[in-house]
């Protein structure tokens, strides 16, 4: 059956052709959804007659939010490592470790239960598509549990079982990047989309980087980085080198950094999330999009680093904090993130496009900005079923 959603004071497209300016916002819009699909989009004066209607009362609409970096399947509770950050101790890669440990006790219904609570908060903030990656189990059985467990709860999966060097294998590096692109990789690859490497010092260098990613691509993976979080690093240019689908992080960027970045097709994927829980400088988002660079959104609810799932949140964040303006900020949330996971079918609002829409509270998608913290999430429908 299809629906007709009308009375909307505005709707952001992302479909230039539709509308004003890069979000292609309508006016007094409405919206034809017929199934699973977006059927029609335009001004509610001309809308077609559908078999059921919904009217939105003045409210705004926008596409689903494509979270594009999270890390879902842990167990455990860093608390006291934020309470020491906000005391003064500064954030390495180490505090990893500690939910590694408390993963690898987890069973298999504490962790998929974990998962399943966080995607359903994520969608109550408007978040239709959500990436997850494994890391926190670093053995064999470990990163493939994760990977199944992640499996049931969303279709963007990612393998990371370089995010760290477990203890278990000391100052080794080089024998667990051999495990990594070895055996784990075996038993993985068929679990995942997604190949990822933390490229960082306390983690993996630029060749150990290089080796994880091309082994993953060998076996189907695209890969994605962890990039230029805690300093300048390889990480980046890696990335575009070897064409991934997005360099998250993007902290600490030289010249070089960003002009391999608008010379390709990898998506910056910013993550103001993690520089508002370690306290550290927020990636230079207008830098970046001046210089033509793709850029994405993403919260990378972690337990350590960027405990939230709210899309609208890092909205906010990015507008305050990193030089973007409220278009672009909800652009990079959306479609940024959609090109990030190299997915046309959402992200958007247009004829043919999965029927992922959120209505807001408020008036305007410039609200998400301008009233930060505020619940404005009125309603979800998901491939055209209304979840929230």
């Amino acid at each position: 059956m299809s629906l007709l959603v009308t009375g909307l004071a505005s709707l952001v497209t992302n479909d230039p052709s539709l509308g004003e300016g890069r979000l292609g916002v309508i006016r007094d819009a409405a919206v034809v959804v017929d199934g699973a699909s977006v059927a029609w989009a335009g001004p509610a004066s001309a809308a077609p007659a559908a078999d059921r209607v919904h009217d939105a009362g003045g409210r705004a609409a926008l596409p689903g939010f494509v979270d594009s970096h999270a890390h879902l399947v842990f167990a455990g509770d860093r608390t006291a490592e934020f309470a020491a950050r906000m005391s003064g101790t500064p954030y390495t890669a180490g505090g990893i470790r500690t939910t590694v440990a408390a993963t690898r006790r987890a069973g298999d219904a504490e962790l998929s239960a974990r998962v399943a609570a966080l995607v359903a908060e994520a969608l109550r903030q408007g978040t239709t598509v959500i990436e997850c990656k494994s890391g926190y189990g670093l053995t064999v059985e470990d990163e493939a549990r994760a990977l199944r467990v992640a499996g049931e709860h969303t279709d963007e999966v990612t393998y990371l079982g370089a995010h760290v060097v477990p203890p278990e294998f000391g100052a080794d590096t080089d024998a667990y990047v051999h495990l990594v692109t070895g055996p784990m990789l075996e038993r993985c690859a068929p679990l995942a989309r997604w190949v990822d490497v933390f490229c960082e010092r306390g983690a993996f260098d630029g060749d150990q980087s290089r080796a994880v990613l091309k082994a993953g691509a060998a076996r189907g993976l695209v890969p994605r980085v962890h990039a230029n979080q805690l300093g300048h690093g390889p990480g980046v240019r890696l990335a575009v080198e070897l064409g991934a689908a997005s360099a998250d992080h993007c902290t600490h960027l030289t010249g070089a950094d960003v002009d391999a970045l608008a010379s390709g097709e990898t998506v910056a994927t910013l993550l103001p999330g993690a520089e508002f829980s370690t306290r550290a400088p927020y990636p230079d988002a207008r830098r970046l999009l001046d210089a033509g660079v793709t850029v994405a959104l993403s919260t990378d609810c972690n337990p350590g680093s960027s405990f939230t799932t709210s899309m609208p949140f890092c909205v906010a964040v990015a507008v305050r904090e990193m030089g973007m303006t409220p278009d672009e900020a909800v652009w990079a949330a959306t479609l940024g993130g959609a090109r990030a996971l190299r997915r046309a079918d959402v992200g958007r609002i247009a004829p043919g496009a999965r029927a992922d829409l959120v209505l807001l509270d408020a008036p305007s998608h410039v609200h998400l900005a301008y009233r930060p913290g505020v619940p404005l999430i009125h309603a979800v429908w998901r491939g055209g079923e209304r979840v929230v």
